[in-house]
Parts: C-alpha cells; sequence; structure tokens
C-alpha cells in the first residue's frame, strides 16, 4: 500500500515522538508539526483506517508493525540526506528542511547510491 507524502510524515512524526515517550496523542503530532488538531484528527483516523496505526481508549496512538516499517524509512531517508547536506555545508536548519522535502521523492536507487557513498567515506553505517 503507497502512503502519500503527508501520511508519510504524519507517521515519521509519530515514530520521532515514539522514540521521546511511550504516549503519543494527537495533540503532540498537531503541537510537533504546527498542525491544526482537526487536521491531525482527520489524518489519525486515515492512518487507522489504513492499519498504519492504532489507537486505544485512552486516545494513546502506536504505530502497527506496517506503519512502523514505513516511519523506519522515512525517518531513515530524513537523517541521513540532513547528515550528508551537513557534511557538504549545508546549515543544519536549511539541511532538514530540504532533507524533508527530499525524502519523499527521492528513488529507491539513489538513495541506495548515498548510503553507499558515507559509508565509503567513513560516514553513517
Amino acid at each position: 500500500m503507497a502512503i502519500q507524502e503527508s501520511g508519510q510524515m504524519y507517521l515519521e512524526t509519530i515514530y520521532v515522538l515514539s522514540r521521546k515517550s511511550d504516549s503519543v496523542r494527537a495533540v503532540d503530532i498537531a503541537e510537533h508539526m504546527n498542525y491544526s488538531k482537526p487536521s491531525v484528527s482527520r489524518a489519525i483516523h486515515l492512518l487507522h483506517d489504513e492499519g498504519m496505526i492504532n489507537i486505544d481508549d485512552a486516545g494513546n496512538i502506536k504505530l502497527t508493525d506496517a506503519g512502523r516499517s514505513i516511519a523506519e524509512e522515512i525517518y531513515d531517508r530524513h537523517t541521513t540526506i540532513t547528515d550528508l547536506l551537513i557534511s557538504i555545508g549545508v546549515s543544519k536548519k536549511v539541511a532538514a528542511e530540504d532533507a524533508c522535502r527530499v525524502e519523499h521523492y527521492i528513488s529507491e536507487e539513489t538513495f541506495a547510491a548515498i548510503k553507499r557513498s558515507i559509508r565509503k567515506s567513513g560516514g553513517r553505517k
């Protein structure tokens, strides 16, 4: 199942927040992404319907295995591309912003080549 860019961004945000806290709620996502609560609520329900997340009775959001797989892939792309851009002299802020745009569109072939290149140069593993 292909998740569109906005869904990928939500999954990545849930992943990042869940690394910091066991409890992730829609309000946390809204604050982190600077989105309105109704927009987040709609996206959360769509992700739930697609089997990407579970929501318990208390409103805590957890990634399913499928959701976690996508989130980890997007997060890896984001951090790898950010690190690459920083390594060539781009500021951290701009590198993170650019990586956020690129991570959703870069081909698997190009991303794999970037990772190989970084490994060869002694960078990230």
